[in-house]
């Protein structure tokens, strides 16, 4: 399960960015792709088990879901996909070339002074 080592290197993250702020952490912020090859469930289990006995602890992890969106060739268009098959919902042509849906991104810490 490399969400566990995923969870890991986030709650290390934050934490360092926490301590060099004198904050605590209240939330995480992650943008998750389907293409990321992180499952969503599984990385927040493994997220509360890697806060345990840290300062994170208790903290949140927010994960914002990003769809896939693609170039199409053929319509010179962005498209967003609603499933994996890498064709233009709109004409049907090949799709290679994705625009979003690879991310796995901490963009923001929601933190509170620390008492």
């Amino acid at each position: 399960m490399h969400e566990l080592s995923i969870a890991v290197s986030i709650v290390d993250i934050a934490e360092k960015e926490a301590a060099r702020r004198g904050a605590c952490v209240e939330a995480v912020h992650l943008r998750l792709g389907p293409l990321s090859g992180v499952v969503k469930e599984a990385l927040l289990s493994a997220y509360e088990m890697a806060c345990e006995n840290t300062p994170l602890a208790g903290s949140s992890l927010m994960v914002e879901d990003v769809p896939l969106v693609v170039y199409c060739p053929q319509c010179k268009q962005r498209r967003t996909l609603s499933s994996m098959n890498f064709l233009c919902p709109e004409c049907q042509t090949p799709t290679p070339e994705v625009l979003q849906g690879r991310e796995l991104e901490m963009f923001a810490l929601e933190l509170e002074d620390a008492a």
